[in-house]
């Protein structure tokens, strides 16, 4: 372990000296060494609102540029026909992440040094390159929708792009964590936009409840086609960089067990902010182009900023530019976070934004140059940046599932949770879960590598057999529970049956993970798809951006 490991709290695994301390949240602050009742409302909603931050920025950061283009996507093509896969991902959404605020509450390590320790060298390193080429080409998305929104608004895309560089930029360097905290809490309000969109253009409400709780495919339109869009909606809701994210920053935090229940409830406050927001898009995308010669042809988030002006009225399309701006600044000030921990973790490097550029150099790096090389990109002419956008979403589908079986893993390793690890139900439905992933990843390889041969049976086929999969792996994870990390946790001073104290020990006094067959199966079996998968898909992508098919 090395002195900055060994600088940090005698007892706990915690990676950076920083990450320990009073919580200095937007809104409120809670000393460090608090552990007085919280038995009246006022003292319950003061540290609410101390402990709100982590949930609200992952979920408004997921409503991102890709979000803008995908949600906007199904309302212009097929109306408000895709509702209903919104509701569907909501539990997933709230059980994903709430086993990472689980994992960085409890063990103080992020996620990326998690695999990196318990899995070995390989699949720690594999992850990280997942996600640093994923999260790297996520940001230029997130450029190119703000010079998308600036050229609706008629502003200098130049001069637009470099500025909103420089201030996501400044808003994580200050060396103040309830600075940067508050800057992103104003992005979020911001995301509120979306809302009086929704009450200019009054899309019909009736038609909308019903189309929430209705599982239905737009008629007349083809299976292939809807599928990638249904698949587009889940990529981007459910991202990997989420994960990293999350549990990163509620350590950044210095978030513990104590808090965890008001960090769910923090989590639960976001994932209603993404979910208002991605109903708003496709509901008055469709009323505004419902019955007009640009329904069913999406072109890109900036057409869709003009044809709300068009047809809705000038201050509604200037309304969802700004909005997509918002979107897109906090999007990428948040997935480079995400990058910049994760690096931080494995190298061992200081990594806090309560640290000035000064002082976490390696941290502040990496986060500045995703940022620089992105808007880089952006304003390089004739930069591809259709295939870029298309490049995000087939890899985010591709990747998620390996990212979802690790998080499993994670979480049932009582070396790693102790009295925090995942009971069996959880278990069985996140099994389910990444069936329904690896399946949707399948069917999206598939189309990308042989689109003309990708048709109904095709797709039938993949879902009637991952339908069978998801039940093998869903009865599977039912056996996961002792699978690893089987050694009863123990830390020196703290009773094991006080959930609230417990946490992870240092890492080098943990013992080693104890992985089952079957789960080191899965593990090889998966990677090698996703190896495979992966690098056809960025092989078509490349053919494409050298103009052969």
């Amino acid at each position: 372990m090395n002195a900055l490991a060994k600088a940090t709290a005698p007892h706990t695994a915690v990676l950076d000296p920083a990450h320990i301390g009073h919580i200095n949240g937007a809104f409120g602050t809670i000393r460090q060494g608090d552990h007085g009742p919280r038995e009246s409302w006022r003292h319950r909603l003061q540290t609410l609102l101390a402990i709100l931050g982590p949930g609200l920025i992952v979920m408004v950061g997921d409503n991102d540029a890709g979000a803008f283009g995908t949600y906007t996507q199904a309302g212009q093509n097929y109306g408000t026909a895709l509702l209903w896969t919104l509701l569907l991902l909501v539990p997933v959404l709230y059980v994903n992440q709430e086993m990472v605020l689980r994992l960085g509450a409890v063990t103080g390590v992020g996620h990326a040094r998690l695999i990196l320790e318990r899995f070995g060298k390989f699949w720690g390193a594999f992850s990280v390159i997942d996600l640093f080429l994923l999260n790297g080409l996520t940001i230029v998305t997130e450029f190119i929708g703000i010079a998308l929104a600036l050229d609706y608004l008629g502003l200098s895309k130049e001069l637009g792009v470099a500025f909103s560089a420089v201030l996501i930029m400044a808003a994580a360097s200050t060396g103040d964590f309830r600075r940067f905290e508050r800057f992103s809490m104003v992005l979020v309000f911001g995301s509120l936009l979306l809302v009086p969109i929704f009450l200019m253009i009054h899309p019909p409400i009736a038609q909308i409840a019903r189309d929430l709780v209705t599982p239905r495919l737009p008629q007349g339109a083809k299976l292939s086609v809807v599928m990638l869009l249904i698949i587009a909606i889940v990529g981007t809701t459910i991202a990997p960089w989420q994960l990293f994210f999350q549990q990163s920053y509620v350590i950044d935090k210095r978030i513990t067990p104590r808090f965890i229940s008001y960090e769910k409830a923090d989590l639960w406050l976001g994932i209603l902010l993404v979910i208002i927001g991605a109903v708003a898009m496709m509901a008055f995308t469709a009323a505004a182009f419902d019955g007009k010669p640009e329904f069913g042809n999406f072109a890109d988030a900036g057409a869709v900023a003009r044809g709300i002006g068009k047809y809705a009225g000038h201050l509604p399309g200037v309304m969802f530019a700004i909005a997509l701006i918002d979107a897109s600044i906090i999007g990428a000030s948040a997935v480079s976070l995400s990058t910049a921990y994760a690096i931080g973790d494995v190298l061992s490097l200081r990594h806090s934004l309560h640290r000035k550029p000064s002082d976490a150099k390696g941290f502040y790096a990496v986060y500045c140059g995703l940022i620089v090389i992105a808007a880089g990109l952006v304003l390089t002419p004739g930069a591809p940046l259709g295939l870029l956008t298309n490049a995000v979403q087939t890899l985010a589908g591709v990747l998620l599932p390996s990212a979802t079986v690790f998080l499993l893993l994670l979480c049932n390793d009582k070396a790693v949770l102790g009295p925090w690890a995942n009971g069996r139900w959880l278990n069985v439905f996140t099994g389910g879960v990444i069936a329904v992933l690896v399946m949707l990843s399948i069917i999206l390889t598939a189309s990308v590598m042989f689109p003309e041969a990708t048709n109904e049976t095709v797709i039938l086929a993949i879902l009637g057999g991952g339908g069978s999969l998801g039940v093998l792996i869903a009865l599977g994870t039912m056996l996961v529970k002792g699978g690893a990390g089987k050694t009863k946790p123990h830390v020196e001073g703290v009773h094991p049956n006080s959930r609230n104290n417990w946490r992870m020990p240092p890492l080098d006094k943990l013992p080693p993970a104890r992985l089952s067959f079957a789960a080191q199966t899965w593990m090889f079996v998966l990677r090698a798809y996703l190896v495979v998968a992966g690098g056809l898909v960025l092989v078509r992508i490349a053919a494409l951006a050298v103009g052969y098919n």
